[in-house]
């Protein structure tokens, strides 16, 4: 058992157990969960990429692969309502402009964050959602964590469940984005002085209390918790491993928290898109 202290602080990681080795298939999907990790830019701190999902308990496992099982699936059939709903002053859907989602979505959620040249920044799917709601729905753009912006994005993710996920590094200024999110990823903040890397990265694989640490991926987001009964949101999860740090935690969406997102999007690059993956 290790013990990393901090001052009057200590952070206590239990002795280290492999990740289990078990297929993982949805709906007649075979998932990735295991890929080779990318190569460029160089400096991959793994080999190999593994979903969170092989870090779970063999109840929580089982509840992620059968769809009828899964909760989060609820909330997948509510975005389905919200995709059909009218909102706004246009009298537009999003099925308006983009018909069936499962033509006309499939893939798209696996390629985002995506660069946004109007706003000359990364885009993940919330926000391109808020951008469609104000400028082509003439709608209100939705507040941070909504209900119903949970549900519509992981409606829209679902739509590439089984997709390869790929972040476009060469669109736009992309790079600089990642090296800003690499930077905050191995920043230590806190009274605890921990990074993302800390868990993730220096002790994943290890034991923090009854939680077994993965590599931190964020292809299954949103995602269902068992511990809150409800979609979280990637950002709303990177704001609570920051506030576990005993540190103040940036607004949403800000660009320490997009950059932060581009760069763990780009270190799961290969695994399958789960969302929505079932966490404990």
């Amino acid at each position: 058992m290790g013990i990393v202290s901090f001052g009057s602080l200590s952070m206590v990681f239990g002795a280290a157990a492999e990740p289990v080795d078990e297929k993982l298939s949805i709906d007649g999907k075979e998932m990735t969960i295991v890929a080779p990790a990318p190569s460029e830019p160089e400096g991959h701190p793994f080999k190999e990429v593994k979903s969170g999902w092989l870090y779970r308990e063999a109840e929580t496992r089982q509840v992620e692969s059968d769809s009828f099982e899964n909760p989060g699936m609820l909330n997948v059939e509510r975005g389905e309502e919200i995709w059909n709903t009218v909102e706004g002053a246009a009298g537009k859907s999003c099925a308006s402009c983009h018909d069936d989602a499962a033509e006309s979505m499939k893939g798209v959620g696996a390629n985002y964050p995506k660069w946004n040249e109007k706003e000359q920044k990364p885009f993940n799917v919330e926000l391109q959602i808020n951008a469609c709601r104000t400028e082509r729905m003439e709608a209100e753009p939705y507040k941070f964590d909504v209900q119903d912006q949970k549900d519509l994005t992981a409606f829209i993710k679902h739509q590439s469940l089984g997709e390869p996920t790929k972040v476009d590094l060469a669109e736009g200024e992309m790079m600089d984005w990642w090296q800003k999110g690499k930077d905050r990823y191995y920043l230590r903040t806190g009274q605890l002085n921990l990074s993302c890397a800390s868990c993730h990265e220096d002790n994943s694989g290890q034991y923090i209390r009854a939680d077994h640490l993965s590599q931190g991926q964020t292809n299954g987001f949103p995602t269902y918790r068992l511990k809150q009964s409800n979609l979280v949101s990637i950002q709303n999860r990177f704001r609570g491993c920051i506030r576990d740090t005993r540190a103040e935690y940036p607004a949403a969406f800000s660009d320490e928290l997009m950059a932060l997102e581009v760069y763990t999007a780009w270190r799961g690059s290969g695994l399958s898109v789960e969302t929505p993956a079932v966490r404990q």
